[in-house]
């Protein structure tokens, strides 16, 4: 089970094609700019379950409002048609303040920079993704029935398996999060290692 892959196969062509007519830039930079959302968001998610209280936290949340019911609205949910979703779970922007904090403005700005979406438009786009990924993640923390220790092993594996797989975007992901968080890293990352990913992922 790869979380990621199951959240891209949940969203499917259809979807991202909306993603993409909805916020504006092309396939291919919304493609890209999910990748780095959702390997940013992962990220960010294992490295909060690395003490007790942050592990707690999420599978509350995931108990009280991430169910994986926003994955059968994806379309409003999409679209911003949010009236029969659950608010919390449907709130991307709080789900982002939980995750990133004060690195989330640049959070958005090394997705914008590596995909070349506009500020806004990657913003928006980690605003959508932000409560699929919760809801992804509260289906199979409800069908493998995780406690605690659970959740947290599966977070650490997966994002172990995605950097033992020498993934790029996992790697700059993690080098993000690792750094002190105002913003002035982020061009360094993207100068080691977000250079040759955007040469080979554009030419």
């Amino acid at each position: 089970m790869d979380l990621l892959d199951l959240v891209k196969g949940q969203l499917g062509q259809a979807a991202m094609q909306q993603i993409a007519k909805q916020i504006g830039g092309s396939p291919q930079q919304v493609s890209t700019a999910t990748d780095g959302v959702l390997s940013t968001l992962m990220s960010a998610l294992a490295k909060n379950t690395k003490s007790q209280e942050g592990a707690s936290s999420l599978l509350n949340a995931l108990d009280n409002d991430h169910d994986g019911g926003v994955l059968d609205n994806l379309d409003d949910l999409i679209g911003g048609n949010t009236a029969g979703i659950n608010p919390r779970a449907a709130n991307g922007a709080g789900i982002l303040k939980h995750l990133l904090g004060n690195n989330q403005s640049s959070a958005v700005d090394m997705i914008s920079k590596m995909s070349g979406l506009g500020g806004n438009q990657a913003g928006s786009l980690m605003t959508m993704l932000a409560p699929v990924l919760m809801g992804m993640l509260g289906k199979q923390k409800r069908q493998n029935n995780l406690d605690v220790g659970g959740l947290a092993n599966l977070l650490n594996q997966q994002t172990h398996q995605r950097r033992s797989s020498g993934n790029p975007l996992f790697d700059m992901a993690n080098k993000f999060l690792d750094a002190d968080g105002d913003g002035s890293a982020v061009d360094d990352i993207m100068s080691k290692v977000g250079g040759g990913l955007l040469r080979s992922l554009f030419r």
